[in-house]
């Protein structure tokens, strides 16, 4: 029986006595500020006491975001990933929680505790704030203590190719696993190591395992990340792992069939399985997506719109030609339409050349377009393209047809990403895949959005799109 690490459940207790401190300072926070700092009209005045009676709507407050916070998983650990990733989360599940303050509040009608709509409506800006900041603090905290801590998982991996490779580097950067990679097995007696993998490390093939096992190898984790290995072969390594109550998981590499939503079905007696549904398949999805599309995209070119004024300026001074620069591209079911952007590069620059990637340095670009391309200012007359319809503010970001007719033939699943409209920006494009780079591995981060999309994972990629320059030129 595999049981929770003490650190994990004690880091999980800590987790819950800071978070409720930074509510309930929050909630009080948000007393003074309506009705005691003096910036608010309070024309009927306050109660005297007064921050006696509201510490009683605190502690309801966050006795309720608390339970919040549980049912949403924000104290579960070890926590990976960026704290960035979490923002979306806390945000949302501090607005749950005081949704539920609020009718407890007009539920029982100042017979319990005192309460205002004032208090109540500031009190969800000032406890997400104090929540943010307590919890970057103790995500810095918890990845200090865990680079001094021992590794408690030791991880031996099936497979000596690419995905083992970066499974081991993955390992290493996430110290709040942790997790050491101990040894990999070839699948195959006759593969040879990709570079990047430490020859004394590999210990043999998967035929080897049991005798490791047998040896008392300090593994207590089998993780397979070739999917080559034979069917009779996987069933042994299983049973060899349950017998000896090691862990085991797999590495998917058929990235949807293995990682997407699955659904079964009962014809007579016979379970038929097949791929679930994209979450924008469902109707109201798409509808959502749209009305965020519509809303931020008019409100983007408002926004933008001064900017778009002295960037043209400053590209007219600079070269000759048009302003806007307009591209087809292939969009939703490969549907072609007119890309706008802001012109970087000198006009009929790709007349000798035809359709290329840009490059670094390129010495196609204008002074002014370098600095649009840095800052991702080109791509502002695309807001148009979301108001009409073309394209979406986040989605797998719209390719040329020289390059989809070409990709299509090459790249399995490339045609999938077309599923649903492109976007300004994208998860690959924020995780840096732009620009003359791997379209593999763009297709699998355009893959994983879609199979994963929430209007949550939307807002956090528009978040990143502004500080994502890798790539940029």
């Amino acid at each position: 029986m595999r049981t929770e690490d003490p650190r994990d459940i004690q880091a999980s207790l800590i987790a819950v006595i800071v978070d409720g401190a930074a509510i309930f300072s929050g909630f009080m926070l948000a007393t003074w500020i309506r009705l005691d700092s003096g910036w608010f009209n309070t024309p009927f005045g306050v109660q005297p006491h007064f921050y006696t009676d509201y510490s009683a709507g605190a502690a309801v407050a966050t006795i309720l975001i608390l339970f919040t916070y549980r049912a949403l998983g924000l104290f579960g650990r070890p926590q990976i990933g960026a704290f960035s990733d979490r923002i979306p989360r806390i945000i949302r599940a501090t607005g749950l929680g005081m949704l539920f303050t609020t009718v407890m509040a007009f539920a029982v009608r100042n017979m319990l505790f005192q309460f205002s709509t004032g208090v109540l409506i500031v009190a969800f800006f000032t406890i997400s704030l104090a929540v943010l900041i307590e919890r970057a603090l103790l995500f810095r905290a918890e990845i200090s203590l865990a680079r001094q801590a021992a590794p408690k998982k030791m991880v031996l991996i099936l497979g000596t190719g690419d995905v083992a490779a970066h499974l081991m580097k993955a390992i290493a950067n996430e110290p709040r696993l942790r997790a050491k990679t101990v040894g990999f097995l070839k699948t195959n007696p006759s593969d040879i190591p990709v570079q990047g993998i430490p020859v004394e490390l590999v210990k043999g093939s998967v035929a080897d395992l049991q005798s490791l096992i047998a040896k008392g190898e300090t593994a207590n984790q089998i993780i397979l990340t070739d999917p080559r290995l034979d069917h009779d072969r996987m069933v042994e390594v299983l049973c060899l792992c349950e017998k000896n109550l090691l862990s085991f998981k797999i590495v998917p590499d058929i990235f949807r069939i293995l990682t997407g939503n699955v659904e079964i079905e009962v014809l007579g007696d016979i379970p038929l399985v097949g791929l679930g549904k994209w979450p924008l398949d469902l109707f109201w999805n798409r509808v959502f997506k749209r009305i965020a599309d519509i809303i931020g995209s008019a409100t983007g070119l408002i926004v933008a719109s001064p900017v778009l004024l002295v960037t043209a300026l400053l590209i007219k001074r600079e070269s000759t030609g048009p302003v806007f620069y307009r591209q087809e591209r292939c969009g939703e079911n490969g549907r072609p339409f007119p890309l706008f952007k802001l012109r970087t590069m000198l006009e009929n620059a790709e007349d000798s050349t035809g359709p290329v990637w840009a490059a670094e340095n390129d010495p196609r670009r204008t002074t002014v377009g370098a600095f649009l391309r840095r800052h991702n200012l080109d791509e502002l007359p695309q807001l148009w393209n979301v108001l009409r319809g073309d394209m979406s503010l986040v989605g797998p970001r719209p390719e040329r047809p020289h390059f989809v007719e070409q990709f299509k033939e090459d790249i399995s699943q490339y045609m999938s990403r077309h599923v649903s409209r492109p976007g300004m920006t994208g998860w690959a494009q924020v995780n840096g895949l732009r620009g003359n780079t791997s379209i593999t591995e763009r297709v699998k981060h355009d893959l994983y959005y879609l199979e994963n999309w929430s209007l949550t994972l939307d807002f956090k990629i528009l978040m990143r799109t502004f500080f994502a320059k890798k790539n940029a030129y």
